[in-house]
Order: C-alpha cells, then structure tokens, then sequence
C-alpha cells in the first residue's frame, strides 16, 4: 500500500504543467536523438543537462531535481524509440542498440513494409517499457530496503562492481577500457580533499579548487567530439530512404510478434540490470533467442517481423532496467545513466538506498513520468514516422552550429567560467581523439563521478576497521561483490584467449 500511495504521489510530481512539458520535450528531443545518426543518448543527455539547469533554476531544489530527470530521462528512453527509424529506412543505426534491428528491418523496407517495421518497433518499445516500469515499482523498495544493510565496506565493492562491469564491456580492448577508468578516477582527485581540507593536484591554480567540473568533461567529450568527428571526417552519406506506405501493420504480423515483443521485453530487462550489459548486449541477445526457438531461422535476415520486434523492445526494456541499480544502489550500469547520475549529485540528489526516502518527489516522480512519457512516444512515433524520417536529412552544416552553440552557451550559463569554456573545447578535441583510436569515453565519465564516492567510502570503511584492509574480505556480501569483480574483468579476457587459440589450432 506504501508503494502504491508513493506512486499516486509520483503522479501528482509528474503531472504538473510544466512537468508534462519537461516530459514531452524530453521524449520529442530523445526521438530526434536516436534518429539523427551518431549522436546518440549519451552526447544527448550531456548536451541538454546545462540547458535543463538554466530552465530549472528558479524553481525550488526539490522541483528543479524532479524536473531535470524528468526531461533528460525523456531524452534516454526516447532516443532508444528514434534509433529504430534509421535502421530501417536507411540500414543506419540511430544508436548502437539498433545495430540488430538493421538486420531485418531494412529487408523489410526494401520490401515496402517499411511502416509495418516502424509501428511494429514503436509498439514493442511502448510495451517493453510500461513491462519494465512495473518491475522498477515492484523491485525499487525492496531493493533500496536491503541496500540500506550495507555499510562502507559493501558500497567500496559495489562502486568496484560499477566500474569494473562497465569497464570490462565498454569498447574492443578491456585494458583500453581500464586505462580510461583510471584516468576518471584520476580526474576526480583534483581539487580540495574533503577529509584533510589540502588542495590535491591542483597546481595553486584556484579554478581547479573546486575539482573538475562533470558538466564540462560530459559535454566535451561526447557532443563537441561529436562535432569534431563529423568536421575531420566527412562522410557523404547518399543513402535513398526507403518509402513508408502503409503505417499500420497487418493482423499476421502483430500475432506474430506477442511473442518476441513479451521474450524480449522480459530478457531486456534482466540485461538491463547488470551493471555495464547495457540495452546493445539485450538487443543481440534477444535477436539470437528468437532465432535459435524459431520453427524457420532461415527466415530471420530476410525481412521477418520478429527481427524486428524482439531487438527493439529489448532494447527499450534494457534502458528500465538500468534505472534499477542507478536509482537503488547508486551504481549507473551505462555511459548514458552514468551521465543521469551526475546530473541528479548536481542538484544534492544522492541516487542510492535512501533516495526514495530522501527524496520521494524525485524518485516517484520520475518513475510516474516515464509511464507518461512512453504513451507520449506511442502517440509521437505512429503518427508522425514520417516526420522523424525528415530528420534524417537535416544538412550537417545547420545540425553542427546549434549543437555548438547549445554546448558553449549551456556551460557557461551554468559554470560562468572562461576557464570551463576552455576546457570545454579541450575536451572536445580529447573526446574525438579517444573515439577516433576506440578508447571508450563512458568509463572516464564514471570514473569522475565514482571517484569521489569510491574514495569515501573506502576511507570510512578503514576509519571504522582501524585500517584493517581484511574488512572488505571478511564482510560476505563485500567479498562477493569483489569476487564478481574480478570474475567480470578476468573471464571476457580468457574467452578472448581461448577463442585465439582455437583460430589458431584450426589454421595449423
């Protein structure tokens, strides 16, 4: 009854005026997102966060938190809806959780079912996600219940678990995803130590007291690198759009995809769940199921609607999922939820076993908004398919200023600081330099905002221990959060091994 009482009161968060805006506005951006190619959530959600602090600067804390993460989160369940539209009319993810859908669903167009693929993807995706708000309001108190039991010791391991899971799949080299890790971690010792009050690593520059601001590096790296990307490499893209001419699809088609829809939305958001698995690994995951209980596999790359219904509502259900461990444990399971969770320590919300009881308002209001928020994109993304298909041809020499301008005026409306302009384009040039040479941006982000987070508790837990270290070992549930640790980071590394070997033994 708590939980349903907290809920209604979510709703009443979610459905002020200018929350409903926040929300719309949020969806309508993230579908533009995801269709627009290589933006992507991540580059989305850094670019709109200063433009949310300027918007909600005059409401109060409370308010501001609540309708900041109503709009970004928008942004990131929205732009899973939009990747699906490139993939299927031009064989061009949107986003990399689309790759699968490209499989089947430009078949499909090239067979002038092309609005069939595109409903079909935006149903999935609506019941993927309403699945997942269901079991984010079921598992969130108990979660944040049995969290609360945790002391430093256990949130020192957990914090490993985040980074070592993302680390561990983000990008083709492990060692390169650990090296840009450690340089997050690096990054968020700069500034003046809570504990001794001494400046650290800063150089008697004042500017740096105040440690290197997320803001910055996020929207540096992931939308000026962007912008970057596409200046110094110019890639004319001629594609011909596939024509959409019936929207809606047919009674066979929407039998024949209950199945995959309900196996993927369910598999989704298991994936989802696990730090670091993300909404591409549920995409190909899910792809892989269905063809392996199909009665006919043969039929899947050729234009079949469960290549499309099972990848698109996996991913959508993996986006949910991940609002789990970020939202009860404070652990970001992606690149995007990690950008989410900066966002939110930006306004004092700490996410975490004692957000929903901290802050009900921002908790249940963003649970109850996303419910809104996937109606809204049913609503958008049927109707108004061949609008969002327009978007794809909006001329790069329009696109790369306003994302410019957003990027430079938002930090400085919220940093009032050369300093952090300065950075902002150094950041820019780095992040296209790191992306150019597959060095993957997400764990440098998670390491700036775990860092800190890791470095507190690992002090707490020596503080209470009198600097026994055997604490993190002798305490189970810390030990087995460690164990799955290393597990994560040493077993991909084996596989790889062992995959080299048996290449090797064939060719000899």
């Amino acid at each position: 009854m708590d939980t349903l009482e907290y809920l209604m009161h979510g709703f009443g968060t979610a459905f002020i005026w200018y929350n409903l805006i926040f929300a719309f506005v949020g969806v309508l951006i993230g579908t533009a997102v995801g269709v627009l190619p290589g933006i992507g959530p991540m580059s989305g959600v850094a670019l709109l966060i200063p433009v949310t602090a300027t918007i909600t600067s005059g409401l109060p804390p409370e308010q501001a938190a609540a309708s900041a993460i109503i709009l970004l989160a928008g942004v990131y369940y929205g732009a899973m809806y939009g990747g699906s539209t490139t993939s299927i009319l031009l064989n061009t993810p949107g986003e990399s959780s689309s790759v699968v859908t490209t499989l089947d669903g430009y078949q499909m167009a090239k067979k002038g079912r092309a609005g069939s693929a595109l409903s079909i993807a935006a149903i999935g995706s609506f019941v993927a996600g309403i699945v997942t708000l269901v079991a984010l309001i079921l598992l969130a108190e108990p979660l944040s219940n049995v969290a609360l039991k945790f002391g430093p010791a256990e949130y020192f391991s957990l914090m490993l678990l985040g980074l070592g899971a993302v680390s561990g799949l983000a990008g083709k080299s492990v060692t390169k995803a650990l090296i840009m890790t450690v340089c997050g971690l690096l990054l968020g010792t700069i500034g003046i130590d809570n504990v001794s009050g001494m400046s650290r690593f800063t150089f008697n520059v004042p500017w740096l007291y105040q440690g290197i601001e997320f803001l910055t590096m996020a929207v540096g790296l992931f939308a000026l690198g962007e912008v970057f990307k596409t200046i110094l490499e110019k890639e004319e893209e001629d594609t011909e759009i596939a024509k959409i001419h019936n929207l809606l699809p047919s009674k066979e088609e929407l039998k024949e995809s209950v199945g995959p829809i309900a196996r993927g939305s369910i598999l989704g958001f298991f994936i989802g769940i696990l730090p670091g698995a993300g909404a591409t690994l549920a995409s190909f995951f899910s792809y892989i199921m269905e063809k392996k209980i199909s009665k006919n596999p043969s039929k899947f790359g050729t234009g079949t609607i469960a290549g499309v219904a099972a990848p698109e509502s996996a991913n959508n259900a993996a986006s949910g999922g991940a609002m789990i461990p970020l939202l009860t444990l404070g652990i970001p399971g992606s690149g995007t939820t990690a950008i989410l969770m900066g966002a939110l320590m930006m306004y004092n919300v700490q996410p975490g076993p004692l957000l929903f009881e901290d802050h009900p308002q921002v908790a249940w209001g963003l649970i109850a908004s996303m419910f809104i928020g996937n109606i809204m994109l049913l609503i958008l993304n049927v109707p108004l398919v061949k609008v969002f298909a327009k978007i794809i041809q909006t001329p790069k020499k329009y696109l790369i200023p306003i994302i410019i301008a957003i990027s430079i005026f938002g930090v400085y409306a919220v940093q009032v600081s050369t300093n952090d302009l300065l950075l902002l384009l150094v950041c820019g040039v780095l992040g296209y330099f790191l992306s150019k040479n597959d060095y993957p941006i997400a764990p440098l982000v998670l390491g700036l905002v775990l860092g800190p987070m890791l470095e507190n508790n690992l002090r707490r837990a020596l503080t209470i221990s009198n600097g026994d270290y055997y604490v993190f070992f002798t305490r189970p549930i810390s030990l087995a959060f460690l164990i799955i640790t290393i597990l994560w980071l040493i077993v991909p590394t084996l596989m790889k091994m062992k995959g080299k070997k048996v290449i090797i033994n064939v060719e000899g």
